[in-house]
């Protein structure tokens, strides 16, 4: 069973509670003895970067490397 914090102790000890919440630890906070609130952690939806994800999927052809044409150059200020 968790342990019931009051409002006054979560605001004094917040980052002790998130800390503990982030472990697995339930944290209950009450408004004197009725629990009004749960702290959890945040789940991450945002999936990380794969290195070479997108190996094999893009291809350099020798255009890639020949000069630009004078319009396109012109058009960059070169």
């Amino acid at each position: 069973m968790s342990k019931i914090h009051s409002i006054h102790d979560a605001k004094t000890n917040l980052s002790r509670l998130i800390e503990r919440a982030c472990a697995g630890e339930e944290v209950v906070i009450a408004r004197g003895k009725t629990p009004v609130v749960k702290l959890v952690p945040v789940e991450s939806d945002v999936p990380r970067r794969e290195f070479g994800a997108m190996k094999g999927r893009a291809r350099v052809t020798r255009a890639f490397f020949e000069p630009l044409p004078e319009e396109e150059l012109a058009a960059w200020g070169e």
